[in-house]
């Protein structure tokens, strides 16, 4: 036996290490008791879970599993972060976005923000936000030395950059002390609206910048158009690498040097739910520009400005209280990863425009977790675990490939203009959309436990958004749309459609499918209609008369598999009688006279919901 010295951790250092195989061993044998026979390299296969990108969680990695060497924070490659303190002097920039038209309210929603937390502001300037000529009023009371300032113009980003700058000489801001991002993305606008924008006035003001103003950065390199559209984390980092080295390719034919083209872009990533792939794809973001910054001729230049956005795709309209659970984890994933500025949008963002309250818990998500949860005083806090390091090397290889099929288009714009980028995030999107709708993704408050009888949260409008490229997506818009079509049936009847439960035999035989059922319905606004207790339910004539008085237009059986056998055939033809429009019954499909469809965990629950609507005539 092996002596170790007493360092205090020796509790089981008599004991000899498990080895992976010992490990996959005994998860056959687990599997095995479930009914599926896997062995060894299978049995751990049996347990991984795939994602986008032809990636994979595994059940268990260990030292064993290869990665790169991360470097150090503040160095080459980056991954570890951009600079060597990391967050750990103040955390990261709390930058708040508005895209209030009013510029007076747009100030009293800037001046409370600031006044409570917010550390920078993002402004969306132009026919989505406030008019360019209202920029001084609606920073009227904004202390420009202090509060850097992020536009978001689109194409109007030269004449708000312009106005943004004389604000500074007008309020006495010195050159050195002005920060923020004018925020020109050309590509970006065109990925929006499919409308080609000059990039020449975009060069021209970071020829400026480079020379007077050394805290602003000209250009966003915004990846938030192509992950609105359906883009896996792979493909929102390749097109953000082609925008980037687009805009390098620009800036330094304009005159600028290369160091001086690197410091101009700020990049803009989302931050989503999945905390893990979060936490990869920034932390993968930067040691892939580290890697084109090194083949370009200046490796010491690379580290990458990164801003986060909590993500409108995941945003959700029915039951929006959840939104402030997913960008609580969204925000931490960006701290995390180590984004530079991170901006939490709203739990009502996709409703409108966020009041105060809203504005409030959004700004303090982020101030709870730096200031009680400590998380900006841990420099790279996921470095080190062996299942992030896998999945940063693993997404960085995926984006870097399909970053080399836009360039072998011709880069961002041909592949924009050819129709390859839409073409290839459509098909991302179809596929995540099967899941959707089959529910293997669920949508808490959407496609699982919805709340029918939820007041509707309303907001008042907000400007419309850039339209005619890209288009937006979001994970709640097929049952979004189902859910419209029973708030207009009940707006035009008094009540919604209905499905009847019939629930046979006793409440242990049929409770857990009654309940899955009824979650289902729900997702699309079908009421369910079950009262099991008043009635005979083991008798069909029983359950027909209680669907009858139940004014449901369907039914759906559950129960146990041997209750089916017995009964489910005289129930169902009972209620076909009994004039259901359509009987389902809750299990695995099986042949069954009377039986219209079976709903399960796995069923296209979308195509079950928009059928049963339509039967029931359900405009």
């Amino acid at each position: 036996m092996t002596v170790l010295p007493d360092d205090g951790l020796s509790l089981a250092a008599e004991f000899p290490d498990a080895t992976h195989e010992q490990w996959q061993a005994l998860v056959s044998g687990v599997l095995r008791k479930s009914g599926k026979e896997f062995s060894g390299t299978a049995a751990e296969d049996a347990l991984s879970t795939a994602l986008e990108d032809g990636l994979s969680t595994r059940p268990l990695y260990t030292s064993h599993d290869p990665a790169p060497d991360t470097g150090h924070p503040g160095f080459a490659p980056f991954v570890r972060g951009g600079r060597p303190q990391g967050g750990t002097a103040g955390g990261w920039d709390v930058r708040q976005r508005h895209a209030d038209a009013d510029p007076e309210r747009a100030r009293e929603a800037v001046l409370a923000d600031l006044e409570n937390g917010t550390t920078s502001l993002w402004l969306a300037v132009g026919p989505g936000g406030v008019p360019v000529s209202g920029l001084s009023r609606a920073l009227d009371g904004v202390y420009l030395d202090l509060a850097p300032i992020a536009l978001d113009a689109g194409a109007e980003y030269a004449d708000a950059a312009q106005e943004l700058l004389r604000l500074y000489a007008e309020r006495g801001v010195t050159a050195d002390q002005a920060s923020g991002t004018l925020g020109a993305d050309p590509l970006g606008h065109e990925a929006r609206t499919g409308q080609e924008l000059d990039a020449a006035p975009a060069a021209e003001l970071a020829a400026r910048c480079a020379r007077e103003y050394p805290g602003i950065r000209t250009l966003a390199v915004d990846a938030l158009p192509y992950h609105e559209a359906g883009a896996s984390a792979a493909e929102e980092l390749g097109c953000s690498l082609a925008t980037g080295l687009a805009y390098l390719r620009r800036l330094t034919a304009a005159g600028l040097d290369l160091q001086q083209a690197l410091g101009q872009l700020e990049f803009r990533y989302a931050a989503t739910a999945d905390q893990f792939l979060t936490i990869a794809k920034l932390r993968a973001a930067r040691r892939l520009w580290a890697r084109i910054a090194e083949v370009c001729g200046a490796p010491a230049d690379g580290a990458q400005h990164q801003h986060a956005v909590t993500s409108s795709v995941m945003m959700t309209r029915r039951d929006p209280w959840v939104n402030m659970l997913r960008t609580t984890v969204a925000t931490l994933a960006a701290g995390v990863g180590g984004a530079d500025s991170v901006t939490v949008l709203p739990f009502d963002e996709a409703l409108g425009l966020p009041d105060a309250f809203a504005r409030r818990i959004a700004r303090n998500t982020s101030t709870i977790l730096l200031e009680e949860s400590h998380l900006g005083q841990v420099i790279d806090p996921a470095g080190g675990s062996w299942y992030v390091e896998r999945l940063t090397d693993e997404l960085a290889h995926a984006a870097w490939e399909f970053f080399q099929e836009i360039e072998r288009e011709g880069g961002q714009a041909s592949a924009l203009r050819s129709g390859f980028v839409r073409e290839r995030l459509a098909a991302t999107w179809a596929a995540r959309s099967a899941k959707l709708a089959t529910r293997r993704e669920p949508v808490t408050g959407v496609s699982e436990f919805p709340h029918l009888a939820e007041k509707p949260v309303v907001r008042e409008p907000a400007p419309a958004p850039l339209t005619g490229g890209l288009p937006k997506v979001r994970r709640d818009e097929a049952y979004e749309a189902l859910r419209a079509r029973s708030d207009a049936h009940l707006d035009a009847t008094g009540a919604r459609p209905k499905v009847f439960i019939a629930a046979l035999g006793p409440a242990a035989a049929h409770t857990a499918r009654a309940t899955f059922a009824a979650n289902l319905f729900q997702a699309g606004g079908v009421e369910p209609v079950h009262d099991p207790v008043s009635i005979d339910n083991t008798a069909a004539e029983s359950v027909a008369e209680a669907f009858r008085a139940s004014g449901a237009g369907v039914a759906c059986i559950c129960s146990s598999d041997a209750l089916y056998d017995e009964q489910a055939e005289a129930v169902a033809q009972a209620l076909q009688d009994a004039g259901a429009q359509r009987v389902f019954l809750a299990g695995k499909p099986a042949e069954r006279t009377g039986v219209d469809a079976h709903v399960y965990a796995g069923c296209d629950a979308v195509a079950v919901l928009t059928s049963t609507l339509d039967r029931m005539g359900v405009a």
